[in-house]
């Protein structure tokens, strides 16, 4: 059974049932369907065939849903993509995947025009009104529908990109079976598990693998209500969460530290949520300490990656371990092991106390396998080589996270193996900031660090070393990278330095630049 008929089992079984609500408008199971089929009727009129490739570049909008479920009843791949991706990112993401067509705003159809003379675009639409260069979404949709098309387990369903230790955006390649597999036991951790009368906050991301499967996927396998919202804001989400009565809320540790600190915080009304999970990146004890004082629905954590599709270990609300991203999900293996990949026994009790443990003897790399691993990088045998070790009959894949595990089957996460930063609950790779700053012609060195922020865990930080002609300010330097990058890649820090410290081999010594916070 692939991703798409199990979409069409909860259609059949809740056909009355709201499927997707979204600023006072609610399309049923049997609508969201049927749009659903009229959209990949259209992409089979225009020439789209099975593995074609269509990006959505979309914020989280009822037409996202319809366009991703709707490329793959016509057979195609989704390729998901940051609406805050300006043309410098699409034109490695559209060059690279080979996307036939793509799915955007009117106000982002400049990106793609900018870059799409050197990609395989051949036409664009657009959510709201018709450009010079797209067909308006409405006027796209077929009047028949179309699909399912059949395909396997095997068959990729999806190419979102992630980024490796040399900062270059990576398609991962993820199947039917990846996606549906993962979104089944994206409930495992909630009582009862989805249920048909739940009703789910889609706050975050759907270009991201955890808003896609954790949030939209998994609710709609089980007949529930999807709340998608297009941008965060913490006044919006708890409007929503009380006017609604929401009962599932999936979001970032920012966006948890958000809620808290709202003046009225301890007077909101969550009494209708029945479970609250964080991910993303490490959830601050301060912001969960402060969350289960406040309400009555613990906040649990838990863990995953683009590569697994992405969920593999969870707290459970009468299971939970401060501190652990949980235990694995059932049919998930999980290792810490030692550079030879060799199992390292785990700590009688958990979480130790990492200033004052001999962590080196305890951690390892966290390495995973199970049905929701991807079937590999699209295109990167290199990388496909490094990222995955066969071991005991079994295909594991390297996370690049160090940590640790106890008796009681809890893991926890100590540090990133790699350079990546993580914000706000996005990733960041230093090279692709610092490559934009080589660019300007005031910079002759540079380094980009991550660096504690309280709202985001970390923050983006640029080492800036001056030609000697050079006049550029701090403020000047964050323009140049807001106008080229996404918002949250640009370093909210800059600091100008007379040299960059090395190692003898020329590589910049960045623990010594993050030591000098």
């Amino acid at each position: 059974m692939n991703l798409v008929e199990h979409v069409q089992s909860a259609v059949d079984e809740h056909p009355e049932n709201v499927a997707i609500h979204h600023e006072g408008r609610e399309q049923t199971y049997e609508e969201f369907w049927e749009r659903t089929g009229r959209f990949a009727a259209a992409l089979e009129r225009e020439g789209i065939e099975p593995d074609d490739r269509v990006a959505v570049y979309l914020p989280n909008l009822p037409q996202f849903v319809t366009a991703f479920h709707g490329i793959m009843r016509a057979g195609g791949i989704v390729v998901p993509m940051n609406p805050q991706y300006r043309s410098r990112e699409l034109e490695h993401l559209l060059g690279d995947s080979g996307a036939n067509a793509v799915v955007t705003l009117p106000s982002l159809v400049e990106h793609v025009e900018d870059v799409r003379e050197d990609t395989d675009v051949e036409f664009v639409v657009t959510v709201g009104a018709e450009t010079e260069t797209s067909t308006a979404f409405e006027e796209f949709l077929a009047d028949d529908t179309f699909g399912p098309v059949k395909r396997d387990d095997d068959d990729v369903a999806c190419q979102p990109y992630t980024s490796g230790t040399t900062g270059t955006p990576k398609g991962v390649l993820l199947t039917h079976k990846n996606l549906y597999w993962d979104a089944d036991v994206a409930d495992d951790p909630i009582p009862d598990g989805i249920r048909g009368d739940d009703r789910h906050l889609g706050v975050l991301p759907l270009f991201h693998i955890y808003g896609m499967t954790v949030t939209m996927n998994a609710t709609l396998f089980n007949g529930g209500a999807y709340y998608p919202m297009a941008e965060w804001d913490a006044e919006d989400a708890v409007d929503l969460i009380e006017g609604e009565n929401l009962t599932l809320l999936h979001a970032v540790p920012a966006m948890y530290n958000d809620l808290v600190n709202q003046p009225d915080a301890a007077e909101f009304d969550f009494s209708s949520l029945r479970f609250a999970n964080s991910g993303g990146s490490g959830l601050p004890m301060e912001v969960l300490e402060t969350w289960d004082d406040m309400y009555d629905v613990p906040l649990c954590e838990g863990y995953g990656l683009t590569e697994t599709s992405p969920i593999t270990h969870a707290n459970h609300p009468d299971d939970r371990r401060p501190g652990s991203i949980g235990k694995p999900l059932p049919g998930v293996d999980a290792r810490i092991v030692d550079d030879d990949f060799n199992a390292i026994a785990p700590v009688e009790d958990g979480p130790v106390d990492e200033d004052e443990a001999a962590l080196h003897e305890i951690t390892g790399e966290l390495v995973i396998s199970g049905p929701n691993v991807m079937k590999g990088y699209y295109e990167r045998p290199e990388a496909n080589e490094e990222a995955f070790t066969e071991a005991d009959g079994k295909r594991w894949f390297h996370t690049g996270d160090v940590g640790y595990h106890d008796e009681d089957g809890f893991f926890y996460v100590v540090d990133r193996k790699k350079h990546m930063i993580v914000t706000g609950g996005y990733n960041v790779y230093p090279r692709e900031v610092e490559e934009l700053l080589f660019e300007h012609e005031d910079v002759a060195d540079a380094a980009v660090v991550g660096v504690p922020d309280e709202r985001r865990g970390e923050t983006v930080k640029a080492f800036v070393v001056k030609t000697p002609d050079g006049d550029v300010t701090a403020d000047e330097l964050k323009q140049f990278c807001l106008d080229n990058l996404a918002p949250y890649k640009h370093p909210r820090e800059v600091e100008f330095v007379q040299e960059l410290p090395r190692t003898t081999t020329g590589k910049v010594q960045k623990y010594e630049l993050a030591g000098e916070e």
